[in-house]
């Protein structure tokens, strides 16, 4: 079978799951999607074995800790496989190798080659059903690491951990950054009920670290590891960081760093950055070479788009895939940190399985002006329902819907004064749209009519 890009999205979108967001419900017919994960990777030969990698969970910051740890380790000669979601303007986004997304090409051809083990795996297992996109995508990125011979791979989990299917990696470190309450419908309404799923990626004998956790979580987390024999490294009592991404120290078993600097912008993304330093601690017990001066310009050049963004100045833009109540509470932190405006209009376009009044809450305080929208995701929440959100908290602050993401910026720069800020925040797809609406990236029509119809 031969395929080329948009027939392998095609495929890949066929199979999509959990409201066509490509991460599929891990706990329907719990734990199949792991077995079936694990099948087709056994029918391709297990590249995931070919490498050592680093495992990463949590609720928010996973995508950041893993920017920061792959431009780590490329700072210090690695090739790096880097395994994200969701993606912003292109799905090869997802898959990077050596800092660059997949070649459309080899997403075809390691497609194809997934699509004739999806099939054989219905035909030996038709009580599985076949693997989703996500699995089949997963399954990709493992199997594009191997045939690229990448020295290191930094994976993220995509929904939970227990049952996920990036769940068949046995790393060298896994990671869990900050739990809160997200995805409850699916993950449990506790955080213990979380942190059990997200500690689930907790291999026997292999070290994890923790980020800072509430202490309903932290308690789940350490019993975890305790139980598989897992090393623990808790932030707050391990390893600590402190200070601003301009200036911030690091202190850990293996010692201490200071006067470090972090190219994200909030505070917050310094415990990510902690969290990725702590992993380097245990590559290196493990036998990765990591000098200083690697860590240094890793963290001082590592670029991840769309978390608190500057896209335009006078007026200021700023985008934010804050998309959970506890990201838009650190987000309305950073922006006082960050930033002084005399009138802030902020753009929201937030999913609606998400805790619209709760975004609502943690952001319309700092609001002149909300303008609603919906992005192009099939889970995008209609704008009225964040509307009305915005009318509960805050029933006298001006608030209307626009059509679009590019409207919203539209009549947002169009009335601004220079000396303004103009945030757009709710969910990544939004921010995606934000981006190709100024001009900093091009979306492919023809992708994303495959992607999202």
């Amino acid at each position: 079978m031969r395929m080329d890009y948009l027939e392998a999205l095609r495929y890949l979108s066929e199979r999509s799951g959990y409201d066509r967001g490509f991460v599929a419900n891990p706990f329907e017919r719990e734990g199949i999607g792991l077995e079936r994960t694990a099948w087709i990777l056994r029918a391709v030969g297990n590249p995931e074995r070919r490498y050592p990698s680093v495992h990463i969970a949590g609720t928010k910051g996973k995508g950041s800790t893993a920017a920061c740890l792959a431009s780590v380790l490329a700072a210090a000669g690695y090739r790096v496989g880097l395994y994200t979601s969701p993606h912003l303007h292109t799905f090869r986004e997802r898959i990077q190798i050596a800092g660059r997304p997949i070649d459309p090409e080899l997403f075809a051809d390691l497609t194809a080659e997934l699509a004739t083990a999806n099939a054989a795996l219905l035909a030996e297992r038709p009580d599985w059903g076949e693997a989703t996109a996500f699995e089949l995508a997963t399954a990709l990125a493992l199997l594009a690491f191997a045939r690229a011979a990448v020295d290191v791979a930094v994976v993220e989990v995509g929904l939970g951990g227990r049952l996920d299917a990036t769940n068949v990696l046995l790393p060298e470190v896994a990671a869990i950054t900050s739990i809160s309450y997200d995805h409850t419908q699916i993950l449990g309404n506790t955080l213990a009920e979380i942190a059990r799923e997200k500690a689930g990626i907790i291999k026997p004998g292999r070290p994890v670290v923790s980020a800072p956790q509430p202490s309903e979580a932290e308690a789940v987390i350490a019993r975890l590891a305790v139980e598989r024999g897992a090393a623990l490294l808790r932030g707050g009592r391990d390893w600590t960081v402190e200070g601003i991404p301009a200036r911030f120290s690091f202190r850990g078993p293996g010692g201490g760093l200071r006067n470090l600097r972090l190219a994200l912008r909030g505070a917050h993304q310094v415990e990510n950055a902690g969290v990725a330093l702590a992993v380097v601690q245990l590559l290196r017990e493990r036998g990765l070479s990591i000098p200083e001066a690697a860590v240094r310009s890793g963290l001082a050049e590592v670029w991840w788009p769309g978390r608190l963004e500057v896209l335009r100045e006078r007026p200021l833009v700023v985008v934010d895939g804050a998309h959970n109540v506890d990201s838009a509470e650190r987000l309305a932190q950073a922006l006082r940190a960050e930033f002084t405006w005399r009138r802030l209009v902020v753009i929201l376009g937030i999913a609606r399985d998400k805790d619209i009044p709760g975004i609502v809450r943690a952001l319309a305080p700092l609001a002149d002006e909300v303008i609603a929208v919906a992005s192009h995701s099939p889970r995008a929440a209609a704008p009225e329902r964040i509307l009305a959100a915005v009318g509960e908290v805050m029933p006298n602050i001006p608030a209307h819907a626009t059509g679009s993401v590019a409207a919203a910026l539209h009549a947002a720069r169009g009335r601004a004064q220079p000396d303004d800020l103009i945030l757009l925040t709710g969910s990544l797809y939004a921010v995606a749209e934000a981006r190709e609406t100024l001009g900093l990236a091009l979306a492919d029509p023809q992708e994303r009519a495959l992607l999202f119809g």
